[in-house]
């Protein structure tokens, strides 16, 4: 099976980020003031959503995930600090958008260079939704003739570069924030989103590799480093098409709500679970 596959061709970095310090791990106490930095791309503006937000704006209605999750925490009796760092079309690097551009995809920024310096320094709450974007990226590498011979190594290198982005992405985060509490959602394999169902089969076996390479070597692993990590991945909630916009790709209100629910759950709860490590949504691509 190809995700199996890729389990084993890209495992080597499960310990990538072992550098890293480990984080606070204090949830959120009921009522208690929040400083939120998120970081993120078109999700964190609810691109999608009947209520999209400009970005780096003040969006009180928004339907994004990170404005529900804001109105949630403020229903529960909190006061929110918010600074909203999205960039639509953002990969997590800049070898991963130089990439991009290189085959004609616009990428208009990226979380290490244009997100990660403006993390407040006072935030309590740092949320993390990575991958959807990088994983486009490699596909339309891949169509365009990268990787020649060998799609399947070229995939796996690629995940390798995104193991290496997110390890700056997150020391950077947590030198300039080293209180905040860090809330990741992995990459759901996007191989069974919408958006890719009249797609070809190589290019789902694609997307499908570099997903679960993402989630399960470079995302999941951050739990032992004190980072709350939202399973999208082995959700099933991640796969119905009712929770989409008319893309394909994009949630749509229904959509970001549960992401919404999973990251203030992530936020609050000492005891928040793991992502599973195996489930069937690894392997809707035979």
């Amino acid at each position: 099976m190809m995700a199996a596959c890729a389990l084993v061709a890209v495992s080597c970095n499960k310990t990538s980020n072992s550098g890293s310090p480990t984080g606070p791990t204090n949830p959120v106490a009921p009522g208690a003031p929040v400083v939120y930095t998120a970081v993120g791309a078109s999700d964190a503006n609810g691109v999608g959503s009947s209520v999209v937000c400009i970005p780096f704006t003040d969006c009180p209605n928004g339907m994004g995930y990170v404005q529900v999750a804001v109105r949630t925490l403020q229903a529960q009796g909190s006061t929110v600090t918010l600074r909203n760092l999205g960039i639509p079309t953002a990969v997590i690097g800049p070898d991963i958008q130089a990439l991009g551009r290189q085959y004609g995809r616009t990428i208009e920024g990226n979380f290490i260079d244009h997100e990660m310096p403006f993390v407040l320094g006072n935030s309590t709450i740092v949320t993390i939704f990575a991958g959807g974007n990088d994983v486009n990226v490699i596909t339309a590498a891949l169509g365009g003739g990268a990787g020649g011979s060998d799609g399947l190594g070229y995939v796996d290198a690629q995940v390798r570069t995104f193991a290496a982005d997110y390890a700056t992405l997150l020391n950077g985060i947590r030198n300039r924030a080293p209180s905040a509490r860090i809330v990741a959602v992995n990459v759901p394999n996007m191989a069974g989103l919408p958006y890719l169902a009249g797609a070809s089969l190589d290019q789902r076996r694609a997307a499908q590799r570099a997903a679960v390479g993402m989630t399960t070597t470079v995302i999941n692993p951050l739990v032992s480093q004190g980072v709350a990590v939202v399973d999208a991945m082995c959700d099933g909630r991640s796969y119905q098409p009712s929770n989409y916009y008319s893309d394909g790709l994009h949630p749509n209100d229904a959509g970001y709500a549960f992401i919404a629910s999973e990251v203030v759950r992530a936020m609050t709860s000492g005891s928040y679970p793991a992502p599973q490590g195996s489930c069937g949504a690894m392997t809707i691509v035979p």
